[in-house]
C-alpha cells in the first residue's frame, strides 16, 4: 500500500462505493489494502489541489472530456480522474501495449488482454503449442526441418526438435502476471477484465496507480510506475519501456480501434523526460576487450580480399538507388565505433528476468533419451547466465534501443572422430547482408537462453520481448547465423525472432514489440545498405526451399497476423500507390481485413478461427469466392490448398509486389506459382495499389525456377560441387514476374570450427530474385528479359 494512499484516506478524501465493505484491518494492525477494496480519489476536494482532468492538465487545456468524450475515449478518461493518474500517460502506456484494441478478449502473444494488456497465465494447453514436429509433439523456434539448410552438412532434425522441446517445456513457465491483482484493485472478477475494455482500463489505471509513490498531475512523475508496469525485473528494461511510453506521449496518436472506436492522444509537448538514473545494481555496458576485434573489423592475421575466406559477394546488376535513411537517433556505426558505454546496450550477457537453468546432468524433469543431448558440450557454460569462452561485447543496437548481449554458443563438441561445431559460422572478414528475416518463436522468451547457448542447437541474431519490446543479440550481424532453412539466405541474412505464436496461444503481437522491431530493422538496414521492402524484409514464410524435398517443410511464420503495413510506417516506409503502376502491391486495411482461416485450435483443425485483422488476401482459380484456391504443387502435390492459417500456398501479403496478369470487375489476377491468381480488390475498398518496378518474362519456353542462387558447376575450385537443383515451379511463356534483386551466383563453403578454412565460390551466373508466389525465388537471368 502506498503511503500517499493512506494519507489521503486519513485526510478523507478518499471515498468508497456503495458496493464495497468497510475497511479492514490487517494482520498488522495497519490499515489493509485500500486499492484492493476500490477506493476512489476524488481529486477535486484533494489537499493537492490536483484537478480532475489530468489530461487536459497536462496539455494545457481545460476541455471537459467527461461530457465531450464518448466510448474508449471516455472510458480512459473516467479510469483516469477516478484513480489519479494523469490521461495521457494512461493513454500513452495503453497504446505502447494494445494501440488501444479490444482484441475481442484473446491474449497477446504475451498472454495480455485488452487495452491495458492485463497478463495472464495462457492455459496449459496453449502452453503446449508451437510448431507441430513430424512425431506430433510441439516443437519451438526453428527446429523443424534443417535452419542451416546446408546440403554439406545437414543436421539431424531428432537432435534439434529433442532440444526445442525441452526448451519449450522450460517456456512453459507462467509468466509473471498483473491481470487477476488487477481485478482485485478493483474489485472485479478477473475473468471480466479479458472481455469489457472499460474495465480492463479502470483495473489497468488502478494497477498503474498502485505503483506511483505520490500523487501527481505531471505525466513526468510518473516515469518509474510507468516503468513498473512494464512488468519485468530488468531495470534497463523497464526503464526503456517507460521512456517509449513517453515518446509516444510526445508523438501523440489517433485511431480506429479494431472494435470501432476513435481515441486521439494529443501530444504533449511540455518536457517530460526525467532524468532518471538506472539502479545502482544496473551493470555498465561492457566494451570489446583490447585483444578482441569487433565483429565488423577482420582481425589482423585475417587473409587477403582475394583469399578463399573472402564472404559471398552479391553485386547488383545495377545500383539499388538512394540508400535508406539512416535512423534518426543512430548512425550505423559498428560497435567498435559506438562509444565505450551507452548505458542501454548492457553487454553483461544476463538478463535479470530469466530463471537460472539447471543443469541436465541432474535429475531436472528432461525425458529419458534427453539427457545425453549435451554429451561432449561444457554444460556449466550452456546452463550459466554467461557462457564461457564467449567475449563479453556490446549488442549492435541504436542509442535508442536496450539491447542485452545473450551470447550463442560457438564451441566444438563431439568426440575425436565425430567432431563438429555449433551453433553459427564465425567469418574473418565483413559479410554482404541482402536480406532482414522476420521470424517468431512459437514460444515464451523464458525458453531462449538455453536453445541459443546450446552448440548442437541452431542460432539467429536478435530476440525480441513481445511484453515490453526488450532487445537481446546472440550472433554478431557479421557472422552467419542458422535460421532460415536455407544456406543460401542464411549466408546473407540477419535473422530476428519475436517471443510469441503464429496463431495458438496470443493473437497479436504488442505495439512495444513492433516499435522496438521496427526500430532495430531500419537501424540494420541502414547500416548493411539493405532495401526497406518487401523483397528484403522477408518473413520467414518467404524463404523459399532449398530443394523440391525441402519445400513443404519450410516454415510459415510470422504468419498473416503480423500487421506488414503499420510496421513499414513505424521505419517510415509506408507502402505508397504510384502512378502508372506496371505492377500491385497488396495492402488490404489492416483491421478490416479479416479473412477466413481455420486450424487455430489443434484438436479442431477445420474449426474457423476468430475473426481478426490480418495481412492477406486469398487467391483464387476463377474471380470469385467460391472459386478453388490456386494450387502450390511445391508444398501440395496433387492436393489442393487449404483455408489454414499454416498454409500460404494460396495467399499475397502486404507489401509484396506482384505483376497483373488480368482484371475483371473488382477483381484483379496476378502471375503466381506459373498461373493466375484471382483476389478480391474492389475500387471501394481496395486491397492492393499501384506500383512499378523491374520485371522478368521468358524469352521463350518454360524457364525454371530455383531456391538457392548457387554457382555454375565449372566456378568450384577449392570447395565441393554443390548441385543447382531446379524447383519444381516452372514459368510459361508470356507470364511475368516482379524482380526484388540481381545477384551473381555464389557459394560459401562453411565446413570448418576455423574461419580461415572457409572457401567462398563465385561464379558468372546471375539470377534474378522474383515474387513466384507468397516465397520469393530465383531465375537464371539468361533464361528471361528484364522489363524496365
Amino acid at each position: 500500500m502506498q503511503l500517499w494512499l493512506a494519507v489521503a484516506v486519513a485526510a478523507g478524501v478518499l471515498t468508497a462505493p456503495a458496493d464495497v465493505p468497510p475497511l479492514a484491518a490487517s494482520a498488522s494492525g495497519g490499515p489493509a489494502d485500500l486499492a484492493a477494496v476500490g477506493w476512489r480519489a476524488d481529486l477535486a476536494t484533494a489537499d493537492t489541489g490536483m484537478r480532475a482532468d489530468l489530461a487536459a492538465a497536462s496539455s494545457g487545456r481545460r476541455a471537459d472530456l467527461a461530457t465531450a468524450a464518448t466510448g474508449r475515449q471516455a472510458d480512459f478518461a473516467a479510469a483516469a480522474r477516478e484513480y489519479g493518474v494523469p490521461e495521457s500517460v494512461l493513454l500513452a502506456v495503453a497504446y505502447l501495449e494494445s494501440r488501444w484494441d479490444a482484441n475481442g478478449g484473446r491474449p497477446s502473444t504475451a498472454g495480455g488482454y485488452g487495452p491495458m494488456h492485463l497478463v495472464d497465465a495462457f492455459p496449459s494447453d496453449v502452453r503446449a503449442h508451437g510448431h507441430a514436429s513430424a512425431h506430433a509433439e510441439p516443437v519451438m523456434g526453428d527446429a523443424l526441418g534443417d535452419p542451416r539448410g546446408d546440403d554439406s552438412r545437414p543436421m539431424p532434425a531428432e537432435l534439434t526438435e529433442a532440444l526445442s522441446r525441452s526448451a519449450l517445456r522450460t517456456s512453459a513457465e507462467p509468466p509473471r502476471t498483473t491481470l487477476p491483482e488487477a481485478g482485485r484493485l478493483i474489485g472485479v472478477d478477473p475473468a471480466r477484465l479479458r472481455t469489457d475494455p472499460a474495465a480492463n482500463i479502470r483495473a489497468g489505471a488502478a494497477l498503474l496507480a498502485s505503483y506511483q509513490e505520490r500523487p501527481s498531475a505531471e505525466p513526468a512523475d510518473w516515469h518509474g510506475a510507468v516503468a513498473r508496469y512494464a512488468g519485468t525485473d530488468d531495470p534497463a528494461a523497464s526503464r526503456a519501456f517507460a521512456d517509449e511510453v513517453f515518446s509516444v506521449m510526445r508523438e501523440g496518436a489517433e485511431r480506429l480501434t479494431d472494435d470501432g472506436q476513435l481515441v486521439r492522444l494529443e501530444p504533449v509537448t511540455q518536457a517530460m523526460s526525467p532524468a532518471v538514473p538506472l539502479p545502482a545494481s544496473t551493470p555498465p555496458a561492457v566494451p570489446l576487450p583490447a585483444s578482441t576485434p569487433p565483429a565488423s573489423t577482420p582481425p589482423a592475421s585475417s587473409p587477403p580480399a582475394s583469399s578463399p575466406a573472402s564472404p559471398p559477394a552479391s553485386p547488383a546488376a545495377s545500383p539499388r538507388g538512394a540508400q535508406p535513411d539512416a535512423p534518426n537517433d543512430a548512425s550505423p556505426a559498428t560497435p567498435a565505433e559506438a562509444p565505450a558505454s551507452p548505458s542501454p546496450n548492457t553487454g553483461t550477457g544476463t538478463s535479470p528476468s530469466t530463471r537460472t537453468i539447471p543443469s541436465p546432468s541432474t535429475d531436472d524433469g528432461w525425458p529419458d533419451g534427453e539427457s545425453d543431448l549435451l554429451a561432449g558440450a561444457d554444460t556449466d557454460a550452456l546452463w550459466s547466465s554467461d557462457p564461457k569462452g564467449q567475449p563479453s561485447t556490446q549488442a549492435e543496437c541504436p542509442p535508442s534501443l536496450t539491447c542485452e548481449w545473450m551470447p550463442a554458443a560457438y564451441k566444438r563438441f563431439g568426440k575425436k572422430k565425430n567432431r563438429d561445431y555449433g551453433n553459427h559460422d564465425h567469418l574473418a572478414r565483413a559479410r554482404s547482408v541482402d536480406y532482414i528475416v522476420i521470424h517468431d518463436t512459437e514460444g515464451t522468451y523464458q525458453g531462449i537462453p538455453s536453445l541459443v547457448r546450446n552448440p548442437k542447437y541452431v542460432s539467429w541474431h536478435y530476440t525480441i520481448r513481445s511484453r515490453d519490446g526488450h532487445v537481446a543479440q546472440h550472433v554478431p550481424t557479421n557472422d552467419i547465423a542458422w535460421h532460415a532453412g536455407n544456406w543460401d539466405v542464411n549466408t546473407r541474412s540477419i535473422g530476428i525472432e519475436h517471443e510469441g505464436y503464429l496463431a495458438k496461444g496470443g493473437a497479436w503481437y504488442t505495439e512495444a514489440m513492433y516499435r522496438a522491431s521496427a526500430r532495430l530493422v531500419k537501424y540494420l538496414a541502414a547500416k548493411h545498405d539493405i532495401p526497406l521492402n518487401r523483397a528484403h524484409i522477408l518473413g520467414h514464410d518467404n524463404v523459399p526451399g532449398t530443394t523440391p524435398q525441402t519445400v513443404a517443410g519450410m516454415h510459415e511464420d510470422p504468419g498473416p497476423y503480423w500487421d506488414w503495413e503499420h510496421y513499414f510506417e513505424l521505419m517510415n516506409k509506408p507502402f505508397k500507390a504510384v502512378k502508372d503502376g506496371d505492377s500491385i502491391i497488396i495492402r488490404p486495411s489492416y483491421a478490416s481485413n479479416r479473412p477466413r482461416f481455420t486450424g487455430c485450435v489443434t484438436a479442431k483443425a477445420a474449426q474457423a478461427c476468430p475473426a481478426h485483422g490480418a495481412s492477406t488476401v486469398w487467391l483464387h482459380k476463377s474471380p470469385s469466392h467460391t472459386a478453388p484456391l490456386v494450387t502450390d504443387l511445391g508444398k501440395h502435390p496433387g492436393k489442393p490448398s487449404t483455408y489454414s492459417v499454416y498454409d500460404h500456398s494460396a495467399r499475397a501479403s502486404t507489401g509484396q509486389r506482384y505483376a497483373v496478369a488480368a482484371r475483371q470487375g473488382d477483381w484483379t489476377a496476378i502471375w503466381y506459382l506459373g498461373q493466375k491468381a484471382w483476389f478480391h480488390n474492389p475500387a471501394s475498398n481496395p486491397t492492393a495499389i499501384a506500383a512499378k518496378g523491374p520485371l522478368v518474362t521468358p524469352l521463350s519456353g518454360e524457364v525454371k525456377v530455383y531456391g538457392r542462387a548457387y554457382p555454375e558447376k565449372s566456378a568450384y575450385k577449392s570447395a565441393a560441387y554443390q548441385p543447382l537443383t531446379p524447383l519444381k515451379y516452372k514459368i510459361g511463356p508470356g507470364q511475368t514476374y516482379t524482380v526484388g534483386d540481381t545477384i551473381t551466383g555464389s557459394y560459401y563453403a562453411a565446413n570448418a570450427y576455423s574461419p580461415a578454412r572457409h572457401v567462398t565460390t563465385t561464379g558468372k551466373a546471375r539470377y534474378h530474385q522474383i515474387q513466384l508466389g507468397h516465397r520469393v525465388m530465383f531465375v537464371m537471368a539468361k533464361d528471361v528479359r528484364l522489363i524496365g
